[in-house]
């Protein structure tokens, strides 16, 4: 049971992560093609869905890391973890923080340039990276 979580846990965070790169790369499109005079109607349509998208990934990354968590014996878990988990908890404001820009992108309130967005869009990368040595390495 615990390696089908594992499994799952893993499978679901990588959906969700690979949502976490895309949307401020929609975000990158519509900026610019706002500036343009472009429609954006469409990557408006697609940041919305894929941010429903990654709401479900994560809620479901968050159950099955929990049951997880639930099943391993909490003096084996190193401090490593709770690091871990307080990364976790920066990557899930960061959700939040795109979520923000979404809402205002959506009620036509955006004044952030597509340069602003490429740089919002690198953020993740210095998480994830301490995230997966973590774990990797359990250095702790």
């Amino acid at each position: 049971m615990y390696d089908w979580f594992k499994t799952f846990h893993i499978i679901f965070m990588m959906s969700w992560m690979a949502g976490i790169f895309y949307l401020p790369r929609i975000f990158v499109h519509f900026a610019d093609g706002q500036s343009l005079n472009q429609d954006t109607s469409r990557l408006l349509i697609m940041a919305q869905k894929l941010n429903k998208f990654m709401i479900v990934m994560l809620v479901l990354t968050l159950l099955f890391g929990g049951a997880l968590l639930t099943i391993v014996n909490w003096f084996s878990i190193g401090s490593w973890m709770f690091a871990k988990l307080s990364l976790v908890l920066l990557m899930i404001g960061y959700h939040g923080f795109c979520m923000w820009h979404l809402k205002l992108i959506s009620a036509g309130k955006n004044t952030k340039t597509g340069r602003y967005f490429r740089y919002l869009n690198e953020a993740p990368l210095l998480l994830l990276i301490p995230i997966v040595y973590l774990v990797v390495a359990k250095p702790f």
